[in-house]
C-alpha cells in the first residue's frame, strides 16, 4: 500500500514592528496561509493583541537597536521553529524635522531603527534563508521616491533601504536567496499617533496624503500585507530586487 505525500512544511516567518499596523496585518496574513510567524516589537501588549487566538503567531519583545538584539531574534526563531524562510524588516520610527531643527534625538532613532537595525537582523538571518532558500522582504515608503519636505531623514532612510534591496538580490541571490521590497503609500495606521501628531496635525497629514493619492482614498494595512505574502510567496520565485509600490499611484502621480 503506497503512503500518503508527506505534507509540505509551513514556511517560518519573522516580522518586526509586528504589534501594529502593517506589522499586525502582515502576520495575520501569513498565519492565515499556513505560516508560523515570529512576531516581534517593543511592546509586549500590542503583541500580545496581534497573537490573540492565532496559536500560529508567537510574540517575541525585543528591540532590534539593542546590542545583540538581532542575533537574539534569529536564534529564537532557530530555537522554536528550526529553519526560518522569511525575514520581514517592518519596524520603523518617524519623526519630523525639517533641515534647521533636526537634533540627534530626531535623527539617530530613525537611522539605528530604519536602516542599521534591518542590516544587522538580515545579516544574522543570512544562515538560516540560506539554508531554506528564503526571502527578505523590506518595508519602505512610495513616498521616499520623491521630496518629503518635513521627514526628509525618514525619507533618506527608507529610500537607503531599497538601495539596500537591489544590493542585496544580487549579492544573495547567488546563495538562493531573493531579495524584494514594498513602497507603502498613505496607510491607515497609527503612526502619527506614534509621532505625537495632534488631531488637527492628523487631519492635515489625510488631507494631504488625499490629495497626492489618484485612487483617492487611504489605503488599508491587509493590503499591503497581502502584498508581502506574494512576493515572499513560491509564486514570485522569479522576482528578486524589485520594489512593489502599493500607494493608490502616488508614486506616479
Amino acid at each position: 500500500m503506497n503512503s500518503s505525500p508527506a505534507a509540505p512544511l509551513s514556511r517560518i516567518v519573522a516580522i518586526t514592528g509586528a504589534g501594529t499596523g502593517i506589522g499586525r496585518a502582515t502576520a495575520h496574513a501569513f498565519a492565515a496561509d499556513g505560516a508560523s510567524v515570529l512576531a516581534v516589537g517593543r511592546r509586549r501588549g500590542p503583541l500580545e493583541e496581534a497573537a490573540a487566538g492565532n496559536d500560529r503567531i508567537v510574540p517575541l519583545v525585543a528591540d532590534i537597536t539593542g546590542p545583540g538584539e538581532p542575533e537574539r531574534i534569529i536564534r529564537t526563531a532557530q530555537e522554536t521553529y528550526g529553519r526560518l524562510d522569511v525575514l520581514v524588516n517592518n519596524a520603523a520610527v518617524v519623526r519630523s524635522g525639517a533641515l534647521g531643527t533636526l537634533s540627534t534625538g530626531t535623527i539617530e532613532p530613525q537611522i539605528a531603527t530604519n536602516l542599521v537595525a534591518p542590516m544587522l537582523l538580515s545579516q544574522a538571518a543570512l544562515p538560516l534563508l540560506e539554508a531554506s532558500r528564503g526571502v527578505i522582504v523590506n518595508v519602505s515608503t512610495s513616498i521616499g521616491q520623491r521630496a518629503w519636505p518635513g521627514s526628509s531623514v525618514y525619507a533618506a532612510t527608507k529610500t537607503a533601504l531599497e538601495l539596500l534591496t537591489r544590493s542585496w538580490a544580487v549579492e544573495l541571490a547567488p546563495r538562493g536567496i531573493r531579495v524584494v521590497a514594498v513602497a507603502p503609500g498613505a496607510i491607515a495606521t497609527p503612526s502619527g499617533k506614534h509621532q505625537g501628531l495632534t488631531p488637527d496635525q492628523l487631519t492635515a497629514l489625510r488631507e494631504w496624503q488625499l490629495a497626492h493619492t489618484p485612487l483617492g482614498r487611504i489605503g488599508r494595512p491587509d493590503e499591503v500585507a497581502r502584498s508581502i505574502v506574494h512576493l515572499a510567496s513560491p509564486d514570485s520565485s522569479f522576482i528578486t530586487g524589485a520594489i512593489l509600490a502599493v500607494d493608490g499611484g502616488a508614486v506616479v502621480a
